[in-house]
């Protein structure tokens, strides 16, 4: 796929993470009270994911915006996409969450990790593995 071709998944991807990262920091409780499960005792440590995820909106937006010179950007958003199930898996064989904790990772993680593995891919194929790993972006 022409990288250009990935434009409306990151700008999608941006309005997704304003609109979830936004309703976790005002509203801790809603995806508890939506999901039915017992809320944690420190909605702090929730609220701050959810910035965390905010914080995601404007490089998913850039790489909207440019996206033959932002591999970096969805490189970092693929690594927590990645980690965010594994953490999820972990928590839940522990019996941290509960199995219906796992659609949040649906929605925030799995549906997104493989057009952002194919635009890594297709990033290396144009920019080539080494630069993309330096950072070194051909423009």
């Amino acid at each position: 796929m022409r990288i250009e071709n990935y434009k409306p998944w990151f700008y999608m991807a941006s309005v997704y993470n304003f609109i979830w990262g936004t309703l976790v920091v005002v509203f801790p409780k809603f995806f508890f009270d939506l999901l039915a499960i017992r809320t944690p005792g420190q909605l702090v440590f929730w609220q701050t994911i959810g910035m965390f995820v905010l914080v995601y909106s404007p490089a998913y937006f850039w790489a909207g915006m440019h996206p033959k010179d932002h591999p970096h950007l969805i490189a970092i958003g693929f690594l927590g996409k990645l980690l965010g199930p594994i953490g999820f898996v972990h928590s839940y064989l522990n019996r941290d969450l509960p199995l219906q904790f796992g659609i949040i990772n649906i929605f925030n993680d799995l549906i997104w990790l493989p057009v952002f593995a194919l635009y890594l891919y297709d990033s290396i194929r144009v920019h080539g593995a080494k630069n993309l790993l330096s950072g070194k972006i051909k423009k």
